[in-house]
């Protein structure tokens, strides 16, 4: 049935008009697919901006589109499955396709897309008109960021809190619009800090935050924490893989408590590697799970959307069915 399903699906394409530029303009990747779109006058897609997402998204729904190509980065991949998640707009959570058209690109990175975004949208069509989108199929569950009290359910695939909210409003501020925002900004900033907190700095950015955790059925000692992340994907930007926990769990969820962060360790926690005294040392922390609380009152960020400090903050972490993405870089 699905594979039969498969061969009659249509594809339509979501652009944000913001997507790699910064949230000034459209940026190089996101305008050469919206170029392209101009000569495909047969392909249903919708230009907006992200205050539009919900009322986009629904145009596409209503053409009857089941492969949704999201042209823009991690931000507008956020947005999206955020409406396709948890508002309903679609009868059935739709194949969807992320592009790299952002600053950051971690999602479509990781799940497989190809730098070459008009290229990877051709593809996406030449396999929707071939029969052969099931070859495409990469399946991976979502988290879902519930703010307690305070709004709806975010959905993405990255979360971070205290340092990483921090470094990502810094990276906004010294580099210019657009992608030097992105990845090159990241990495910039990722080995800027891992730098300075592995040799002592206590420059407020990269203070420890009182952050209280619970793991599934598990309550650790609260601590101050310079690194907590949880994700569902496999790598990050630059091939870092930040987590090591082996347990069957679809989160992975990693905290390193304050002081813990030498030179050594840093390097190892990079790499997905476990650090040499992280079996009996109670300040590092990765494991696989499915929920995920957090007291947590520094800000945070879920797929680099920012969401400032609030005292007192709980934040629910867990992780939605599978959800079944697209790769265009086969």
């Amino acid at each position: 049935m699905l594979a039969a399903a498969l061969e009659t699906v249509r594809l339509g394409v979501f652009n944000n008009r913001q997507a790699g530029g910064g949230g000034v303009q459209i940026g190089e990747y996101a305008a050469k697919v919206v170029d392209w779109l101009r000569d495909h006058t047969d392909i249903p897609q919708v230009e907006t901006e992200l205050g539009g997402v919900r009322d986009g998204l629904a145009e596409l729904a209503a053409s009857g589109v089941d492969v949704l190509v999201v042209n823009g980065g991690d931000g507008t991949l956020q947005h999206v499955l955020t409406e396709v998640l948890a508002g309903g707009v679609f009868p059935e959570v739709p194949m969807i396709a992320p592009l790299r058209s952002g600053r950051t690109n971690m999602s479509a990175l990781d799940i497989g897309g190809r730098h070459d975004t008009v290229g990877a949208l051709a593809a996406l069509v030449a396999a929707v008109e071939n029969g052969s989108v099931g070859d495409r199929v990469v399946e991976r569950r979502v988290l879902k960021v519930d703010l307690v009290g305070e709004e709806r359910p975010q959905y993405g695939m990255f979360c971070g809190f205290g340092v990483i909210h921090r470094a990502i409003e810094r990276t906004h501020r010294l580099f210019p619009p657009g992608r030097a925002q992105g990845v090159f900004g990241s990495a910039i900033m990722t080995l800027a800090l891992v730098t300075r907190a592995a040799t002592g700095s206590n420059a407020e950015m990269l203070l420890a935050d009182p952050i209280d955790i619970r793991l599934d059925d598990h309550r650790f000692t609260p601590r101050a924490y310079k690194l907590v992340l949880a994700t569902t994907l496999e790598r990050f930007f630059l091939g870092l893989r930040p987590f090591w926990g082996n347990e069957d769990g679809p989160i992975h969820f990693t905290a390193v408590a304050d002081q813990a962060l030498g030179i050594g360790p840093a390097i190892s926690i990079l790499r997905g590697r476990r650090p040499l005294r992280a079996d009996i040392d109670p300040r590092f922390l990765s494991r696989n799970v499915h929920v995920a609380e957090l007291g947590a009152s520094c800000g945070l960020t879920v797929d680099g959307e920012l969401f400032a400090p609030r005292e007192g903050r709980t934040v629910r972490i867990s992780a939605s069915e599978p959800v079944r993405f697209l790769r265009s870089d086969t």
